[in-house]
């Protein structure tokens, strides 16, 4: 069962990405501030939900939220900037873009920039032990798996409907075939191993 929150009465953000290990498109990341009260059985980590438990998830964090936004780092900025910097990046957009400002940070993984003066707890899968990290984790998914629906549309020999832009043999063979696009991050290593297979979580 994941707990209501890490710091006691404060207002408290917690934030996650999407789209690390992806070969295109952005990483994006969200912040989301819930009521003290909040609570929903249904609520985990993105990567244990349906897509649809996802998607009707999002709808209730949106209306529920105290307040949420969505952070983006372009794969030309992650190119410039490798993806953990680009990953920590979209996560300070993300709490640039909140309506009501933090006064304590939570953040999913083990590494972060320090955002201004606030202070930041860095908390190993996070977003299966806190609602507020598991609900940012929901957000950047579903945002960032939409982006790369309209992305397959202009590319649709990239499969990014089904992999959304994450290894998998199909993305990497039509590579091979089709050359890059302009959303594939060419600092990572796009044709990999033909045999390997990749969780799209």
């Amino acid at each position: 069962m994941l707990q209501p929150y890490y710091h006691k009465n404060v207002i408290e953000a917690g934030c996650d990405e999407a789209g690390r290990g992806c070969l295109a498109g952005p990483v994006f990341a969200a912040a989301v501030i819930l009521p003290p009260d909040f609570h929903n059985d249904l609520l985990n980590d993105s990567k244990q939900l349906t897509e649809r438990r996802r998607y009707a998830l999002r709808e209730i964090i949106e209306r529920e939220a105290l307040a949420w936004a969505i952070g983006i780092v372009t794969n030309e900025e992650i190119d410039n900037i490798n993806i953990l910097r680009s990953s920590i990046l979209a996560m300070h957009r993300a709490l640039d873009g909140l309506r009501l400002r933090p006064e304590e940070v939570i953040v999913d993984g083990n590494r972060f920039t320090p955002y201004g003066e606030l202070p930041c707890t860095t908390i190993v899968k996070g977003d299966g032990k806190y609602m507020s990290i598991a609900a940012a984790s929901i957000l950047a998914k579903t945002y960032r798996d939409d982006y790369m629906q309209k992305l397959h549309k202009e590319y649709p020999a990239y499969h990014w409907d089904n992999n959304k832009g994450y290894p998998s043999p199909a993305h990497r063979q039509a590579i091979r075939e089709h050359g890059t696009t302009p959303y594939h991050r060419m600092t990572f290593n796009l044709l990999g191993s033909p045999q390997m297979e990749f969780d799209f979580g």
